[in-house]
């Protein structure tokens, strides 16, 4: 775990006060800039020392064979990997004749800011080299939010005490020499040197290199150009190569002298144009970025910023580190989706190379819930990406022997790319997954122009899918066999209650949409019947009930098994790595949240008590070796009244990478447990629901929080919530005429722009004590932390 002093609480910034040779690779994920289109990982300007190298563009990637020792029909027979394209953010620089390198000679002082509002990451060197040379760097990076294809570095160089030479050299560089990251010599392979030059050249200040991948057959540029000021003689050197470009500056400088370089970096891909109009883009787009200078991109940056916080940030009071990792969450969340358009937001975002670069449920489970309430261009871009692989959908489908479309368990372009198919194609609850964030987006927004630009067909062609996989059987319940629900550590189950809740929901809102759209529902070929179909397997979903013990088991016949040694395995988590998966899908342990996500996304489906009595249940089997289930049990645990476990949950969730609680930050960010963060404590301390596409609150804080206040966007307006121990105020702050109905703690109530409302909090008490977790499971990183 990584101790607090690492990253000092503050709450506006994550700040690195030393040089943590230890924490490299965690900080290079933690430090990552974004817009969804360009991923920067926070490398070092020198490059090197180094954990992982990283420059990514969303959904470039090359394509590797997927091994098997039994194969069998309908497996995938090739993954895809995101690949480190070429790096524009190398500034390597020489003292005199030394590199300067903070391995070596005396490193006076090292800070790095990763500023939220700013949207930058700077850094500040103070360096004695080990001839004695004494010199300051200021570095500051960004990747624009404005310009899509646009990242830029400003980076300054003074000598200290006396005069020094300097050589600045300025580098595009492909190819890059990686640490081995795969233990498949035939991934490694693929992946070591991916890139095969196509052309290169120079021009004023700057260069362009373009390469493309050999088995996926896409096609890249990158490009650079710099402003260069300084005292004195300047001398300025441009070479490429096919696999680097290289601008140096050589400088003599005197102590009160500087010299300022700023490289902009321009970045475009693509599967199908030409060569020429790749370059040209690059070319485009670097004169755009030195037309704005670097302050006027730092105005862009921070007005993009502005408009996003108005709408999104959350202030929490009494909880420092909650403050400053909920606002990294949310920057980091932005980052990821911001400019994706019509890409997918991977697992990991654009901080680095962890599951391939793959999406998975993950985004529109968690990631867009957040954005669709913040940022919600951002969520409809998603959405559109996903519609734009139905083809590959019906295709998927139509090899497993379905109807309508199966999307793929872990992708980049849309394929599937998972070799394990008890996790991955049986998890068939990707597909309501998706249906969800489709009907989410409209009931949040108001706009249904997704709906109509594909969305309603997303909604039938999975609703299709789910009838030719379900059944009745004779006494007239539909079911759904052999599937795998959230909890990865039980597979290939009859009637998943969060896979049968999720796909009648699917189908009811198939059926409803084509209602809203009679004429292009007859362009997809729904009839009447078809949507009855729907809607009757839906009012006929089975939901299994143990009467025994008063709880849902997950799937049929869940509550009869064994259940595990949780004893035995105190000290082996996570158990995917210290236990057979055959002797997990046969016993009572829970790796993520499963039935209790399903109280949270289908909570109007379970009563008070049967909340009570499921979390009592399954909060004593889940181990939480997922960063997906510690935002849902916080949820859970606040609506049932444990608001203590709920924000010992919260904090885990907000925690994931500023903590490296799960020991595998290095390869980039946790996006589904950075917007967990927001969901703890948007939807479990502000009581957030939409159940129904109606608005509803229900707020109550735990003992550690004294004031929460955030805002969302809701209908084009945006409604403001303040909530401390003893009441809670709803305003709207949009500017215009405008009001909102919603919920709150059953009670209707509407909100107009010069009529704020105020409601007192009612003490929320739990019907059952608070329950245990499994041995060595308890979410004590906040008490221990505190010394509470």
């Amino acid at each position: 775990m990584i101790e607090q002093s690492a990253y000092p609480v503050e709450p506006w910034a994550v700040r690195e006060t030393s040089f943590h040779p230890e924490l490299l690779a965690q900080s290079e994920s933690v430090f990552a800039l974004s817009n969804g289109h360009i991923g920067m990982r926070g490398n070092l300007d020198e490059g090197e020392p180094h954990g992982i190298p990283g420059m990514y563009l969303n959904s470039f990637y090359e394509q590797r064979p997927l091994p098997y020792a039994e194969a069998g029909y309908g497996y995938p027979e090739s993954g895809q990997t995101i690949v480190n394209v070429t790096d524009g953010k190398l500034i390597r620089c020489l003292v005199d004749d030394e590199p300067l390198d903070v391995r070596y000679g005396e490193l006076h002082e090292h800070q790095r800011l990763l500023d939220f509002r700013a949207g930058t990451l700077t850094r500040t060197l103070d360096w004695g080299s080990p001839a004695g040379q004494r010199v300051r760097i200021r570095s500051r990076r960004l990747v624009s939010f404005v310009q899509r294809a646009v990242a830029a570095i400003e980076y300054i160089v003074e000598p200290v005490d006396r005069q020094v030479r300097f050589v600045i050299q300025s580098e595009l560089v492909a190819n890059e020499e990686l640490p081995r990251l795969k233990a498949d010599p035939r991934v490694t392979a693929i992946l070591d040197r991916p890139l095969v030059a196509l052309e290169n050249s120079r021009h004023e200040n700057g260069g362009i290199l373009m390469h493309h991948t050999r088995a996926s057959n896409l096609t890249m540029a990158a490009g650079m150009d710099h402003i260069i000021d300084g005292h004195g003689r300047l001398e300025v050197d441009i070479d490429t190569k096919k696999d680097w470009a290289r601008t140096t500056v050589v400088a003599h400088l005197k102590p009160g002298e500087r010299l300022r370089l700023v490289k902009l970096v321009a970045y475009g891909w693509s599967s199908r144009r030409s060569r020429p109009s790749l370059r040209d883009q690059v070319a485009a787009a670097l004169s755009s970025a030195r037309y704005s200078g670097f302050e006027g991109l730092l105005d862009e940056q921070r007005a993009y910023l502005d408009d996003f916080w108005e709408s999104a940030d959350v202030e929490v009071e009494g909880d420092a580190e909650i403050q400053q990792a909920v606002r990294f969450g949310l920057f980091h969340v932005l980052q990821s989706g911001a400019r994706a358009e019509r890409r997918c937001i991977p697992a990991k975002g654009l901080t680095g190379p962890g599951y391939d670069g793959h999406t998975f449920w993950d985004t529109e489970g968690f990631v867009l819930p957040v954005l669709t309430y913040t940022q919600p261009k951002a969520a409809a871009d998603v959405i559109r990406w996903r519609h734009s692989t139905l083809d590959l959908a019906r295709e998927h489908a139509a090899k497993l022997g379905l109807k309508g479309a199966a999307f793929p368990w872990r992708t980049i372009r849309g394929h599937e790319c998972s070799g394990y198919w008890p996790a991955g194609t049986a998890a068939f609850h990707i597909n309501a997954d998706i249906a969800d964030a489709v009907e989410r987006y409209r009931v949040v927004t108001g706009d249904d122009s997704v709906e109509q630009q594909g969305g309603l067909e997303i909604l039938v062609e999975t609703a299709r899918m789910w009838m030719s996989l379900g059944h009745h059987d004779v006494d007239g319940k539909w079911h759904v066999d052999g599937v795998t629900g959230p909890d990865e550590y039980s597979a290939i189950a009859d009637d998943n209650v969060f896979t049968n809740l999720m796909a009648a929901r699917n189908m009811v809102a198939a059926a409803d949409g084509a209602v809203r759209h009679p004429t292009l529902a007859q362009e997809l070929g729904v009839t009447i019947e078809e949507a009855a179909s729907w809607r009757d397997a839906a009012n006929d979903v089975y939901i299994p009930y143990d009467e025994k013990l008063g709880v849902h088991p997950q799937s049929e016949g869940y509550t009869r098994h064994e259940i595990w040694d949780f004893e035995a395995y105190r000290d082996k988590y996570p158990l995917l790595l210290s236990a057979p998966y055959f002797d997990l899908y046969r016993k009572q342990v829970i790796k993520q949240a499963d039935l209790v996500l399903a109280m949270h996304w289908c909570g109007d489906r379970f009563s008070p008590q049967d909340k009570a009595r499921n979390v009592d249940f399954y909060e004593r089997r889940t181990v939480r070796d997922s960063s997906l289930s510690a935002c849902t049990q916080a949820v859970l645990a606040a609506e049932v009244g444990h608001l203590e476990l709920a924000h010992d949950y919260a904090y885990e969730a907000a925690m994931i990478d500023l903590r490296d609680l799960h020991h595998n930050s290095r390869d980039g960010l946790h996006m589904a447990s950075l917007a967990g963060a927001w969901i703890a404590l948007v939807s479990g301390f502000g009581g957030l629901r939409d159940h129904g596409g109606e608005l509803r609150f229900d707020p109550a804080l735990p003992d550690g929080i004294t004031r929460l206040a955030f805002s969302i966007r809701w209908r084009g307006v945006r409604l403001r919530v303040e909530v401390d121990h003893r009441e809670v105020t709803y305003s709207l702050h949009n500017g215009d005429d405008g009001e909102v109905a919603f919920h709150h703690d059953g009670e209707s109530v509407v909100v107009t722009t010069d009529k704020p409302v105020v409601r007192p909090i009612k003490r929320r008490s739990a019907l059952l004590p608070p329950p245990p977790q499994p041995a060595g499971r308890q979410p004590a990183q906040r008490h221990a932390h505190h010394g509470l």
